[in-house]
Parts: C-alpha cells; sequence; structure tokens
C-alpha cells in the first residue's frame, strides 16, 4: 500500500493541465499541486524531525488546507484537524491532550496554550518555496494519517489514529459504492475540519477529480450559483444544509437537478425529507451513514427510499453491521439493540485512550453508541443515541420517533427530542422546534398526539429560532438539557 499523496505524483504526470483545486478565480492544477505539496511536506519533515511527530492543522477552508492535508500525508506525519471556530481553551486542550509537536495556523492567530504555533506568512511560504521536493518520504500504508477527532473538544477528547490504508479502504467505497471518480467536479461545502468535508475532498484528488471549494458560510444562492457556473458533477451536505435548501422554491433548486450525485451525511434526515431532495433536488440521492472511527457503514440508494425511506440503508462494500444486547448477543430481525460494525476501514482503539477504547471496541467491532435494528433485508433504521433514550416511567422511548413525527409537519423545518427530568416519571419528554411555517406549540402537541402512544407526547413543544449546533452541523442535545428544570 503506498503513501495516499503519491496519487498526486501520479496524476500529474498523467494530466498535468487537470483542475485540481479551484478556489474563486484560482485553479491549481495538478502538474502544479504535486510539487507544491511535495514542498510542504519537506518543510514539515524539517519542523518536525520526528517520524512520530503530530502536527495540527487550524486553518481556514481554503486551497492551501487541502495542501497542507496531502503534504503531512505525503511527509508521514499524523495530522490533528483543529477547527478555526473553537475556542482558545478548546484548541489548547485537543492539542496538548494529543501530544501535538507543534499546530499551523492563520496569520494574526493567538497562541495555543503551550504548543508551538506556526504562522502560514510570507516567511512560512519562503520557507516552503526552498525545501527540496525530491525529499524520501515514507511510503508504507500502516503509517498514521490523521487523527479522526469526535464532536467533543472540552472534558476528555477522543479519537482514533487512521493509516494510510484505512484510509484507502474508505476510499474505495465512494468509488464501489457512491461512483466518486477522476471524472468528478465536486464541490466541497462543509468545513475541512468535518470528517465528511476532509476525507471527500481527499478522496476526490486521489482519485484525480476536481474540488471546487465553496465552504461556509456559504448562502444556499451563492451554493447553487456554484453548482451552475462551475458545472459540478458532485455534492455532499449535511442535514442542516439540506433543510435551508428545501425551504427554496423548486426553480430556485434547478441546478441541483443536473449533479450526477447528491449525497448527505453526518447525522439521518427523516423519511419525508429523504424523499422531498430525491424529487425536488436531484434523482440521484443517497444517503450514507458513516463515523469518524469508521469512515462509511451504510447506504441509502434512490431505489431505496420508497420502500426503506426511514432506514439509513444497506451495508457498503466489506463492512459487516450487526444488532446486539448488552451481552454482545446478535438479535433478531426487526429487534432494537446495540449497533456494532466492522471493517478493513474502522479503527481498532482511540488513541491515548484505553479506557474509552475498552467501551467502544470489542473483538473486532466498534460500538458507535447507537441504537439501531436491522430488518430481513439487512436495512439498518436508526433509533438514536444510547445515551439520549428516554426512559419514561420506566418505558424506552427513542427521540428519533418522535423528531421525525414532528418534521412530518409541514410548519416544521427542524426538530430535536430531550429527555425532561422529572420527579414523577424519572424523565418526561422536551421538544425543540424551528419552524418553516406558522404553528404553535399547542398545534404541534396536537399534532404527535394524533399520531403516536400515549407515552411518546411530549410534555412540552418550545419553538426556537435556531437549535445549537457544533461545527459539523450536529445539534448539541446536550445543551438543550441542561436549560430544562427539574419537574
Amino acid at each position: 500500500m503506498m503513501n495516499l499523496a503519491s496519487a498526486l505524483d501520479l496524476h500529474a504526470r498523467a494530466r498535468p493541465d487537470h483542475p485540481a483545486l479551484i478556489e474563486g478565480d484560482q485553479t491549481i492544477r495538478y502538474g502544479a499541486l504535486s510539487g507544491q505539496v511535495r514542498r510542504l511536506a519537506a518543510h514539515f519533515v524539517d519542523r518536525a524531525p520526528r517520524s512520530d511527530a503530530i502536527i495540527g492543522l487550524c486553518l481556514e477552508d481554503t486551497a492551501r488546507h487541502v495542501m497542507a492535508l496531502y503534504a503531512l500525508a505525503r511527509a508521514g506525519r499524523a495530522i490533528l484537524p483543529m477547527d478555526v471556530r473553537w475556542t482558545a481553551t478548546e484548541k489548547a486542550n485537543v492539542a496538548q491532550h494529543f501530544g501535538a509537536s507543534l499546530v499551523l495556523v492563520e496569520p494574526g492567530a493567538g497562541p495555543i496554550g503551550t504548543v508551538e504555533t506556526v504562522s502560514w506568512d510570507d516567511a512560512f511560504d519562503i520557507a516552503i518555496a526552498r525545501s527540496d521536493p525530491d525529499t524520501t518520504f515514507p511510503e508504507d500504508g500502516e503509517t498514521p494519517l490523521l487523527l479522526s477527532l469526535s464532536s467533543g473538544t472540552t472534558g476528555r477528547p477522543k479519537g482514533p489514529l487512521i493509516t494510510h490504508r484505512h484510509f484507502f479502504r474508505r476510499f474505495m467505497t465512494h468509488w464501489i459504492n457512491l461512483g466518486l471518480n477522476g471524472r468528478d467536479r465536486f464541490v466541497m461545502a462543509t468545513p475541512l475540519y468535518f470528517g465528511g468535508g476532509r476525507t471527500f475532498a481527499m478522496s476526490v484528488l486521489f482519485s484525480g477529480g476536481t474540488v471546487i471549494l465553496r465552504p461556509p458560510p456559504c448562502t444556499p444562492d451563492a451554493l447553487l450559483e456554484t453548482i451552475r457556473v462551475e458545472a459540478a458533477t458532485s455534492l455532499f451536505l449535511v442535514p442542516t444544509q439540506f433543510r435551508r435548501l428545501l425551504e427554496l422554491s423548486d426553480a430556485q433548486l434547478m441546478p441541483m437537478q443536473a449533479l450526477n450525485l447528491l449525497f448527505s451525511s453526518g447525522a439521518p434526515l427523516s423519511a419525508d425529507e429523504r424523499r422531498a431532495i430525491r424529487s425536488r433536488m436531484c434523482p440521484r440521492f443517497f444517503e450514507y451513514y458513516a463515523s469518524t472511527e469508521g469512515g462509511g457503514i451504510t447506504l441509502l440508494t434512490p431505489g431505496d427510499i420508497d420502500d426503506h425511506g426511514a432506514s439509513v440503508g444497506r451495508p457498503v462494500f466489506a463492512v459487516d453491521v450487526d444488532v446486539v444486547d448488552d451481552h454482545g448477543s446478535s438479535l433478531s430481525a426487526g429487534t432494537i439493540g446495540r449497533l456494532r460494525y466492522r471493517g478493513p476501514g474502522v479503527a481498532s482503539s482511540y488513541y491515548r485512550d484505553a479506557e474509552t477504547s475498552s467501551e467502544a471496541f470489542h473483538d473486532g467491532w466498534f460500538y458507535p453508541g447507537d441504537l439501531a435494528d436491522i430488518d430481513a433485508e439487512g436495512f439498518v433504521t436508526l433509533r438514536g443515541r444510547a445515551k439520549d433514550m428516554i426512559i419514561r416511567g420506566g418505558i424506552n422511548i427513542f427521540p428519533a420517533d418522535i423528531e421525525a413525527t414532528l418534521t412530518a409537519h409541514p410548519a416544521v423545518a427542524e426538530a430535536a427530542v430531550v429527555g425532561w427530568p422529572s420527579r414523577e416519571f424519572g424523565e418526561e419528554i422536551a421538544a425543540f422546534v424551528r419552524l418553516s411555517g406558522l404553528a404553535t406549540g399547542a398545534d404541534l402537541l396536537g399534532f404527535v398526539q394524533a399520531r403516536l402512544a400515549r407515552a411518546k407526547w411530549p410534555r412540552e413543544v418550545f419553538i426556537v429560532d435556531d437549535l445549537p449546533r457544533n461545527s459539523s452541523g450536529k445539534v448539541l442535545k446536550r445543551i438543550l438539557a441542561e436549560g430544562l428544570p427539574l419537574l
């Protein structure tokens, strides 16, 4: 297995004039990209001579960020992704916990704890230009590539150390199951810190395709114009972005109809949302269930949406998926239990965290903390996070059931359901919704009551302007729950 960055050298020789990165008016072609990545890699080796060094990337979502990702891969130095939107405390916590040798930052960025920070300024560019592109770099597929971090940045962050081999096998599912390839013109519309944005951008470049950078903040209109002007063929978005787009008219969404591939990941969509995206945006819409620890796990295809629209599809190439009880015994079809999976792209432990590793990794399987069931045809349906399950008067309540019901209301754009501490029942149910039309909390409560059993009725439906999120767009239910008083 070669170093992933070797693919850039191959493309530079085979078609040097082919566009690799497009950022506004700037186009970087493979012939130039390969040399730039090699020089930057050589400079990283000079700055961090230890082969086991971990380098933090705390950069904006630019072409330079993408080049730095591949340069660290070329150098054999592990990438520590860091979000420029984090607070100084969060950045320091992550960098120090994972033992970063240095962190590459934007000009003018402040210090990150006690870790050395290096500014990508004019002096850094001069140093890159003087570096030797013919430096000898590691070619072993077991070389560490990156620390694939979970969402948390406070307390004890967690993330496995992913190798080049792991990522190559994840790329394989992109080719086999999604169809991404060297002819793609892929719009990168999510942050490069986020696992999806980073992985798909690197995958398209490995294949020899073109990555068009249009990261947040980007209005729906600007994104649609980019798709049209750049003749984009593929686009990855998270559910939050899809929900914003669904508020537009069919005429406004027309550019998306020309895409060969439109896909989502990060959090599950509802069955109604999946059908609406397929019919109103692009008939070639896929939902890709994935994790930072395992890469792609399951895929819901356009043809599956009508009959299996509530699921996240069936396992992708070479991934085994199972649902088990608390003792690790497989459950029968249709029974809700703990989800686990294994495959060649799945990590085996968390870095520097034996305690958490022992909870999540067992006998070659990874347990993501999701509850799910698998039907007789192999379709996986997520039932929420195990830690988010609400126990009301001894009855297990899955928030996903209530959220799906609420989002079926024409005035609801998004919904999040959490447990509400109660002296009488242990937990009650609180629902938070963002509206796209006119409705009251009482209207929505009545809507749920007409469709769900009494045990699943929310105590109250709160209407909010927006839901709290992390940088990848996931709703932070913890923050919603923290604001609820004891009943």
